[in-house]
């Protein structure tokens, strides 16, 4: 198997966008799984050429990475990985050739680390993780597995992030907060001290606007 081709499966808005990603970082693209209707189609011009089903048939071809966005919930997204390693296919890791990643960092399979992107040392991202454009995640933080810390959002030193957070456009994080498991976090939102009840925040400082 050579480890720089890819099957990336979900063929939406948040695959062209890792396409890019893909390409800085010396990636080819073998094909992209989506549903059935939009089997014969194409994405930025790399064709869809199966569905979830077809996973296994690349397993010992490519490595795969998960291009469904965060859509709602982590959910879908936690599934189509556990798919692909039922199957015995490997995810790869993907980072962009115009992103800073500390060499003391480290960065889960699957995850992606996408344009301009900043992790710093010793922060640590789980598996399956998006960090979206102009993100930075600072030093001594972690970032539990499928969170999705979108474009320019401030995570600051010693930080934590719950598995399956989202946290929005511009949101920051005050050195040493902390985010409990599956919040939302929304964009433009200060997070000052700890959440520790899952559930959609938003304003400054980020309070609880819908328990989930």
């Amino acid at each position: 198997m050579d480890a720089k081709k890819l099957i990336l499966v979900g063929g939406g808005g948040h695959c062209k966008s890792v396409i890019d990603v893909a390409e800085s970082a010396g990636f080819s693209i073998l094909g992209i799984l989506d549903i059935p209707e939009n089997v014969g189609k194409t994405v930025l011009s790399y064709p869809i050429i199966g569905t979830d089903d077809n996973i296994p048939e690349y397993v010992d071809k490519a490595l795969f990475i998960v291009t469904v966005g965060h859509i709602k919930d982590p959910n879908l997204r936690i599934k189509i990985h556990e798919r692909i390693e039922t199957a015995g296919g490997r995810l790869a890791t993907l980072i962009s050739g115009t992103s800073h990643v500390s060499k003391y960092s480290s960065i889960g399979e699957g995850s992606v680390v996408m344009h301009q992107a900043v992790v710093n040392a010793d922060a640590k991202i789980g598996k399956g993780c998006i960090i979206n454009t102009f993100a930075n995640i600072e030093h001594d933080t972690v970032i539990e597995d499928f969170c999705h810390i979108s474009t320019g959002a401030m995570i600051n030193g010693n930080c934590f992030v719950g598995k399956g957070t989202f946290v929005g456009s511009q949101a920051v994080m005050v050195n040493g907060t902390s985010i409990a498991e599956g919040c939302v976090i929304a964009a433009g939102a200060m997070v000052r001290k700890n959440i520790v009840k899952k559930g959609i925040y938003s304003d400054n400082p980020a309070i609880l606007k819908i328990k989930l």
